[in-house]
């Protein structure tokens, strides 16, 4: 194995299991030290302005040509490894065919309308690093859990409380819908033709594709040496080696030095392209052995092709399970022992979504759905949306906790700029929503309970009980919302013992204000 492609191993093992971090750890550490990942992804880059990554990654491509897809994407190294499953059934599987550019560049224009539309959510079905950020998201993240699940069991019957159980759910059918989907498309498609989905679908592999044209280095093919076994273009998982002519697409290849590591004449290098004997300036007669010569010379290479290959690369595997749904539910009434009956979600008129969010155009136009907030939400408050417009977008629910005023995570997860980064401070003064009490689901007038949860714990102090009969300060008392100083984190919605609507919800704002 070449020392190009050992060092591009490393650097894309390390990347993709950073990346992985991201969303399956359970402890939220990861992102403090690997967030950086997320964050020089190209679509994240532009949408967040962070013109030094995205300059950086241009001078990359102008230089080396598409190493990012095969560096940096962890959604191209998530298809080497099932490309490399599919290599283990059948050895020197592809072959060349031409670029198929109707559908690429359709692909990559209906993309950039979603973009210009403000529907990034859609554009992010196409984007990369969003695609397999809802595969991790919504399979490995449960099987990771589930393993640790397992350890806190196994640790806690032993005295240690080093583990400690966490709650799998899914957070919304309709991304875990796009996340199979998109596996099962990926899988396929690398499994049978390796990198077919970058070249053909990939809205970045085509925009960097487009750069990688007037790349500095690439790999070339001296025509001096070459014999024209075709032993690089069946190991070529992009299908850009174009033997026949001396050719490489460099618009698809991504650098994977395959190519490189598989010839028996070493007659591929990583070099400058200008001083390369290239196929373009490259005499017809290039191939000078003679008929017999070379015949007996590619008998020899098919023989040895096999164990030559085997040799190469690594063998990953990342196991899928289905994810099962586990509701959590509290009593009817403090203290008591009543049935247990599960909350329902309210209707609201208008959804919530994070503060940093500033407003829901703005949220529309900058997330791509990667799910990354909603993975590091340590409150279980976000899911993603399931509406046909909002599709991916993260949303706000306060069945399984409430928005924390301390808390500012998701700001500080989002690397595409749709969740600005606060700080704890601001986060306290910024009105993403206003409690609703509706007085026919209250416990105090329904059940003649007194409860007084809802303003013992709204942290803003927005609730105050007032008599429910003014004419009688000794009647039961009710909650009374001050919306201005209301901040919609949901505290009320979430402890209120009413079942199995609340009595008091938070309805959301379209623009957030300060108060």
């Amino acid at each position: 194995m070449s020392v190009l492609k050992r060092v591009r191993l490393v650097l894309a093992i390390l990347a993709i299991l950073a990346a992985m971090l991201l969303f399956v750890d359970v402890s939220g550490a990861a992102h403090l030290w690997l967030g950086w990942i997320a964050k020089i992804q190209l679509l994240p880059a532009i949408l967040a302005l962070n013109l030094g990554v995205v300059v950086l990654l241009v001078i990359l491509t102008l230089l080396f040509g598409r190493v990012y897809c095969s560096v940096i994407c962890p959604l191209g190294i998530f298809q080497d490894v099932m490309a490399r499953f599919g290599k283990m059934s059948r050895k020197n599987r592809y072959s060349y065919s031409p670029e198929r550019k109707v559908l690429r560049y359709t692909f990559f224009v209906l993309f950039i309308a979603t973009l210009v539309g403000g529907v990034s959510s859609v554009a992010g079905i196409l984007e990369p690093y969003s695609s397999f950020g809802r595969i991790a998201s919504n399979l490995f993240t449960p099987v990771y859990a589930w393993g640790n699940n397992l350890l806190a069991y196994i640790s806690e019957r032993a005295g240690s409380y080093a583990f400690y159980p966490r709650e799998v759910w899914v957070k919304g059918i309709g991304t875990f819908v796009v996340a199979v989907s998109t596996l099962v498309v990926l899988a396929v498609l690398a499994w049978r033709n390796g990198r077919t989905y970058c070249n053909t679908v990939c809205p970045v592999g085509t925009l960097l594709g487009l750069l990688s044209r007037w790349s500095v280095f690439a790999p070339v093919i001296d025509t001096e040496k070459c014999i024209s076994c075709k032993i690089c273009s069946r190991n070529c998982k992009s299908a850009c080696i174009d033997i026949a002519n001396h050719k490489i697409d460099y618009s698809r290849c991504v650098v994977c030095m395959d190519c490189i590591d598989v010839c028996p004449k070493d007659a591929v290098s990583f070099r400058l392209r200008s001083k390369s004997k290239a196929a373009a300036s490259a005499p017809d007669g290039g191939m000078k052995a003679k008929a017999g010569n070379a015949k007996q010379t590619v008998a020899k290479v098919a023989e040895k092709a096999p164990d030559a290959v085997s040799r190469k690369g690594f063998i990953t595997g990342a196991g899928l399970l289905a994810v099962s749904a586990v509701r959590a539910q509290e009593m009817k009434v403090d203290g008591g022992f009543a049935e247990i009956i599960a909350k329902k979600v309210p209707k609201r008129e208008t959804r919530i979504v994070p503060a940093g969010a500033q407003s829901l155009r703005h949220l529309a136009s900058h997330c791509t759905g990667c799910q990354l907030c909603v993975e590091a939400c340590p409150n279980g408050v976000l899911r993603p949306s399931g509406g046909l417009m909002t599709l991916l977008q993260p949303e706000m629910g306060f069945e399984r906790g409430y928005c924390r005023p301390e808390c500012v995570v998701c700001s500080e997860a989002c690397p595409t700029g749709a969740i600005v980064k606060i700080t704890v401070p601001e986060k306290s003064s910024i009105q993403v929503g206003h409690a609703v009490w509706i007085r026919e689901n209250c416990i105090v007038l329904r059940d003649e309970q007194d409860c007084d949860n809802c303003a013992r714990h709204c942290p803003t102090e927005a609730i105050t009980m007032v008599p429910s009969d003014p004419d009688n300060r000794r009647s039961r008392k009710i909650p009374a919302v001050n919306v201005e100083r209301c901040i919609g984190c949901g505290a009320c919605e979430n402890l209120c013992p009413s079942r199995p609507f609340s009595a008091i919800y938070v309805e959301g704002h379209e623009n957030h204000r300060t108060i």
